[in-house]
């Protein structure tokens, strides 16, 4: 391979990963505190709660209940 050629793709290649930083470092400056009240799913997930939103608080007490001999 030519080593004019091989410059050429790594220059290709610089330029890529310099763009790809940039928008990264956009996205990180624009990811900001949100304004209001998080969607349920996004408050549960921080809360670590394990259960899927709209079950009932117990259905999985009851299911291991109804299990049991």
């Amino acid at each position: 391979m030519e080593v004019t050629k091989i410059i050429a793709e790594l220059r290709k290649e610089r330029d890529q990963v310099e763009e790809a930083i940039i928008s990264l470092e956009r996205l990180a400056r624009s990811s900001g505190a949100r304004r209001g009240r998080p969607p349920a799913w996004l408050a549960a997930a921080k809360k670590g709660r394990r259960r899927a939103p709209g079950k009932k608080k117990g259905a999985a007490a009851k299911a291991v209940a109804a299990m049991a001999p």
